[in-house]
């Protein structure tokens, strides 16, 4: 039973983080390795607040600020300096490294002893001091279905629209009159904001902050994205954004049991061996689709 719930409340966190690489992954078209930077700022930021004595719930939008000026900064890079985007994201991933180590003042900060969204006082002085262990996953996923629900809110507004509309044809965003350069920031903004949220959460959960936290960040985010809307592509009942949340959810699942049969010190393998199988057999799946809409496409010609 501590297994699965272990790998709900891993799930559920680098859930946020798919939500962020879903708006530049499939919304914006836009190859963001800032990832690997601003999930470690979230953590990085929320260490440094914790051990000063900030409320640990306070810490959870400070986060989001903080991963929202990194995405802004990825995209000024990217639209004023006009450096293309792959390059962006790698400028400032590895600008982030350094900020991180300056931000926490080291590599690593035990949360240990300090109070965290799911061990503070206010929660023993509803529950005693033994906290029920299934209050850890309704807090995380309080704040996955707040940021989901705020996500799926903010795509049906005008801007929603125009930011999606920039990932399939900046053309007509520049038709109504609107800067496609500034709605790409924005894009970035937010989807950095999420991801820093989920480090937040994350060392929170942990109890403690470490420089190379972020390292695979996108590769978890990428996989979760492309295993969510592949499986529930059809079921058009279910939200984008619900579909990655259980993405994260079934690919963390897929890591826990393949470790369980091999060395830990397998798992960054593990992990790249998992997400070439989940690429492969997505492409394997656009590719047939492709070819019977040009037969359909033939057939209809003939």
């Amino acid at each position: 039973m501590d297994f699965i719930m272990t790998i709900v409340e891993q799930g559920l966190i680098y859930g946020i983080l798919t939500l962020g690489i879903y708006i530049t992954y499939k919304i914006l078209d836009f190859p963001d390795l800032t990832v690997d930077g601003s999930f470690p700022l979230g953590a990085a930021v929320t260490a440094a607040l914790i051990t000063r004595g900030v409320n640990p719930y306070l810490t959870i939008p400070i986060a989001f600020l903080v991963g929202v000026l990194a995405g802004i900064c990825t995209g000024l890079i990217h639209v004023k300096c006009k450096v293309r985007d792959l390059l962006s994201g790698i400028i400032m991933m590895t600008a982030l490294y350094t900020v991180n180590l300056k931000i926490a003042g080291t590599n690593n900060v035990p949360l240990f002893s300090q109070e965290t969204m799911f061990k503070n006082g206010m929660l023993e002085s509803l529950f005693g001091e033994t906290i029920p262990g299934y209050m850890k996953i309704v807090l995380i996923l309080l704040v996955v279905l707040i940021a989901k629900f705020l996500l799926d809110f903010y795509l049906q507004t005008k801007s929603g629209y125009l930011l999606r509309a920039v990932g399939d044809n900046d053309n007509l965003v520049t038709a109504l009159a609107k800067d496609k350069g500034n709605v790409k920031i924005l894009g970035l903004a937010i989807s950095n904001g999420l991801v820093a949220l989920s480090g937040c959460v994350f060392a929170q959960e942990q109890k403690v902050f470490d420089i190379s936290t972020g390292t695979g960040s996108m590769v978890i985010g990428l996989a979760s994205v492309i295993i969510g809307t592949s499986l529930f592509k059809k079921l058009t009942f279910v939200k984008t954004t619900t579909a990655v949340i259980i993405g994260s959810i079934l690919y963390k699942g897929c890591v826990a049991i393949a470790i369980r049969f091999f060395d830990p010190q397998s798992m960054k393998l593990i992990t790249a061996v998992l997400f070439l199988v989940i690429l492969v057999i997505s492409m394997e799946r656009k590719q047939k689709a492709k070819g019977m809409a040009e037969g359909q496409k033939g057939g209809k010609n003939a």
